[in-house]
């Protein structure tokens, strides 16, 4: 497998050249930029880089888009439902570029990077003056100067499979940040659009990750969330010898207080040496999400997921005999073409054995582009949403149980906002990322606190600070 390609320091030092040059543009004129993110947390990631260089650009954020000079929204193509809520938001704008024609409209992210929506937005939605793909993010500086100085529509869903540093980042305010490890997925599940709009898989270098933390931490963060859409093939493109489990013990040797939180794993690649990793390094959370999506060996088969149901149990039970404690989560998708009610049912025998603490469940989706689009289904809609219902059922029972199971622990908490009851008046996470409402004297967001659960309930936990 090739090496990743980074993006050259000549490259970079060009596009930052037209940030300078856009800040000339902006000079005085108190410029206000919206965005909004579609998808997943590597979108977030992505999103901040592009605030960060609008920031750098001389505009200032805003959270209102009828009051800004440049909207931007970044774009999930996993679902349908996400694409049409894109479609909406921006179809929704075409009052606002005939009343201020000057306003800059953009469009990027996953949906961005299929030539079908580039096409469509093309014809059908004039108002949209940028557009640009997942591979050209880091050239946002060069496309935004075009649109603003030739008055006319920039379309770019080209690039390479590389990776851009030293992009400037704008974050969201709060204890939390995201830090991409590696971009793109190898996989090809064949319900999964995403191979097809990210790319190849392609790492990060061990050292610019761990600068990178080394910031975050310095600058006060207390959690951090290492992304990639297949966190276990870190490495495996560098051509060193390093893999994840190497990479989470080299950033919990970085000094301070801090979590460590990753995602996505794929089954196929966890292994005990990662839970190795996580059951002897104290700054990462004992915390897995590892999606299983069905209980069938038959239709894990047909989604190209490459491991057993029983070989996922196998899994499960290793990472719980090295951490008791651990906090499971998972996704499921119910209603893959082919899938048999024996199919569901298999589903839900390993939801009742393994006993999540959280599961994000999704009816499935056809993705124009991917193999399962075209394959033979045979269950109704309703059968589908029937199996569903079954399903949330199961799962918040065995939630209930497992929620009640706090109840008079002691537990380490990150406060990380406010909430809306006047009894609980703060919201935290566990270790496990368990939401938890908390009260009591001299709470500060940003802080690691001491409290105990004294009430539970479905979807939160209720603490008292000690």
């Amino acid at each position: 497998m090739p090496s990743p390609v980074t993006v050259s320091e000549e490259q970079l030092k060009n596009q930052f050249t037209y940030i300078d040059a856009v800040s000339a543009l902006t000079r005085g004129k108190q410029l206000r930029a919206y965005t909004h993110t579609f998808g997943c947390q590597q979108n977030e990631a992505d999103t901040e880089r592009i605030r960060g260089m609008l920031h750098e650009m001389g505009y200032c954020m805003t959270d209102r888009p009828e009051d800004a000079d440049f909207i931007l929204y970044n774009t999930c193509a996993v679902r349908e439902h996400a694409e049409d809520r894109a479609f909406g938001n921006i179809g929704a704008l075409s009052h606002l570029k005939k009343q201020r024609p000057d306003v800059v409209i953009a469009l990027c992210g996953c949906m961005a990077q299929q030539e079908k929506n580039v096409e469509k937005i093309k014809k059908s939605y004039p108002q949209v003056s940028l557009l640009f793909g997942t591979h050209a993010l880091w050239r946002f500086p060069s496309l935004l100067y075009r649109v603003l100085t030739e008055k006319k529509r920039v379309f770019d869903i080209g690039g390479e499979d590389d990776i851009a540093e030293g992009l400037p980042v704008l974050r969201a305010q709060g204890p939390k940040a995201w830090l991409s490890i590696m971009y793109g997925c190898n996989n090809f599940c064949t319900y999964c659009i995403v191979p097809y709009v990210r790319g190849r898989e392609r790492s990060r270098r061990p050292e610019e990750i761990e600068k990178e933390l080394r910031d975050l931490v310095a600058a006060g963060y207390k959690e951090i969330t290492l992304l990639g859409q297949n966190v276990n093939s870190y490495g495996k493109d560098l051509g060193l010898d390093i893999d994840f489990a190497d990479l989470l013990r080299r950033l919990n040797a970085v000094p301070g207080d801090f979590w460590l939180r990753f995602m996505t794993s794929h089954p196929k690649d966890a292994s005990p040496r990662l839970f190795d990793a996580m059951a002897q390094c104290e700054k990462v959370a004992k915390q897995l999400h590892l999606p299983f999506q069905s209980g069938s060996d038959e239709i894990l088969r047909r989604m190209n997921r490459r491991y057993t149901a029983d070989e996922y149990r196998a899994l499960i039970a290793d990472a719980r005999a090295k951490m008791p404690d651990i906090t499971l989560s998972s996704d499921i998708i119910v209603g893959f073409p082919g899938e048999t009610e024996e199919d569901f049912e298999q589903t839900l025998q390993l939801v009742e054995d393994v006993r999540f603490d959280l599961l994000f469940t999704f009816l499935y989706s056809p993705r124009s582009g991917t193999p399962a689009a075209s394959y033979e289904d045979n269950a109704t809609p309703q059968e589908k949403q029937q199996r569903f219902e079954r399903l949330l059922k199961a799962q918040d029972a065995i939630v209930a149980e497992r929620q009640a199971a706090y109840q008079g622990k002691t537990v380490r908490l990150l406060v990380d906002g406010t909430a809306k009851g006047p009894d609980y008046p703060f919201t935290a996470r566990t270790e496990g990322n368990l939401l938890v409402c908390v009260r009591g004297a001299d709470i500060e967001i940003g802080s690691f606190i001491e409290a105990e659960i004294d009430k539970t309930s479905l979807r939160c936990l209720f603490a008292r600070k000690i």
